[in-house]
């Protein structure tokens, strides 16, 4: 395709008042128009031939996108003009593609160097899910900038958003470079999580409790028992799906922070010795892995958190929550990554959750509502301002009041806003493990 550019319409029109005035005042004035107008027409026609040809230009083949939910990405393109004839000195290019890749600008300018050009396109995804890119338009001027050429390619590239499994990576290398994992080397704590290690002589300072009177009077001196930390613990990671768990938060669904932090869990649970396993709900469970064992398990982790969806579904706690308490056999800790919107899905929480404690250990893990605290926070200059920040107020107290009852209960709570809850997830685990109450 070509068009004129913005330059050629302006000279077009800064003619049309000199060719009138000139028809006005002389008898052969009307030919201006027409001469002018031809011209100008002529001038894109050269300018157009000076361009460079369409048929020249082509796309180098794509490379794979490779898109993760919150983690920005770069999608480059390369472009050749012919070795033979003109070429422009820059191109524009503008991007189609899938809602979901969240482009953070459609279009892009690139120098041509060498008869090549790259141009490049920044993207943020929001949401997990196969997209695709659909067609690239590109068009430069000629010389002058008084014609435009463009030419469109249609690219057909799949570009699947999935989990972001790097960010995961990242977050573990920074939690564990220095192999401090509690459990990975022997301690001296005692408690109903310590296993027995071995006999050492007993040294000033430490533990009275530990001697060992029988084996120190069989060997007259005194022997002290050294124990390491249990293992082989089942930590289970319950994701609420439902529809209040995909809206997003601070950028991101709330399901994918949720399955970030289960994933990072799960590297901590699996390096320190424990069993992890995934269980996923909304309106009814939709998978469940059970407890698997071995870094090796970590991948089949990955997989499997791959395949949540996003819901539409309100979350059932009563029926998800029962039907985990019966495929566990032994006692548990149950990570519950999910949050509350309103007083009735909290009630139906509260008494599900009598039942597990009876047996297992619960972990709840929330996202702070920093949007309501903003409102809560602001300086009221309206009416509706006041009214924003009654409301946001009286949600956090009822938010509160349902957290309060869930410690009561004996549930352990993590609620730290979206960007730390990571870290804080694996901090309450490795917490709980010092403490002995897995």
């Amino acid at each position: 395709m070509i068009y004129p550019t913005r330059r050629a319409v302006m000279v077009m029109a800064a003619g049309v008042p000199v060719a009138l005035l000139v028809g006005v005042l002389t008898e052969a004035g009307w030919l201006a128009g027409p001469v002018w107008i031809g011209c100008v027409l002529l001038l894109v026609a050269l300018d157009a031939l000076s361009a460079g040809s369409r048929r020249g230009l082509r796309l180098d083949e794509p490379d794979p996108v490779r898109a993760a939910v919150g983690r920005p990405g770069l999608i480059e393109l390369t472009l050749r003009f012919a070795a033979k004839g003109p070429t422009p000195r820059a191109v524009e290019a503008a991007l189609s593609a899938e809602v979901r890749l969240r482009l953070d600008d459609a279009r892009s300018h690139a120098a041509v160097t060498d008869r090549t050009a790259g141009v490049a396109f920044a993207f943020t995804p929001d949401r997990r899910g196969m997209a695709s890119l659909g067609e690239l338009w590109v068009r430069w001027s000629g010389p002058m900038g008084l014609a435009w050429k463009q030419k469109v390619f249609s690219l057909g590239v799949d570009a699947p958003v999935r989990t972001d499994l790097q960010g995961v990576r990242d977050e573990a290398m920074r939690m564990f470079a220095r192999d401090a994992l509690f459990g990975a080397k022997t301690q001296l704590d005692m408690g109903e999580g310590a296993e027995f290690q071995g006999l050492r002589d007993f040294q000033p300072g430490m533990d009275r409790r530990s001697i060992d009177w029988k084996q120190s009077a069989r060997h007259s001196a005194l022997l002290a028992k050294e124990f390491r930390t249990e293992r082989n613990h089942n930590i289970i990671m319950a994701l609420d799906a439902g529809r209040a768990a995909c809206e997003p938060v601070a950028g991101m669904p709330r399901i994918d922070r949720f399955i970030h932090a289960a994933l990072l869990l799960s590297y901590a649970c699996l390096r320190s010795g424990d069993r992890a396993g995934l269980f996923a709900f909304d309106s009814q469970p939709r998978l469940s892995t059970g407890a698997v064992g071995g870094m090796d398990a970590f991948r089949t982790l990955q997989t499997v958190a791959g395949r949540i969806d996003y819901s539409t579904n309100e979350t059932n706690y009563t029926l998800a929550l029962a039907t985990l308490a019966g495929e566990l056999q032994r006692r548990s800790l149950i990570v519950v990554f999910t949050d509350f919107t309103d007083s009735t899905a909290a009630e139906l929480m509260i008494e599900s959750l009598g039942r597990l404690l009876r047996r297992h250990l619960v972990l709840y893990v929330l996202l702070r509502d920093e949007e309501l605290e903003t409102l809560t926070a602001a300086a009221p200059e309206t009416a509706e301002d006041v009214s924003r920040a009654v409301v946001a107020g009286a949600l956090l107290r009822e938010r509160e009041t349902v957290v309060s009852r869930l410690r009561r209960m004996g549930a352990h709570i993590v609620d730290v806003p979206a960007q730390n809850m990571g870290p804080a997830v694996v901090n309450a685990y490795l917490d709980l493990k010092r403490r002995d109450l897995l």
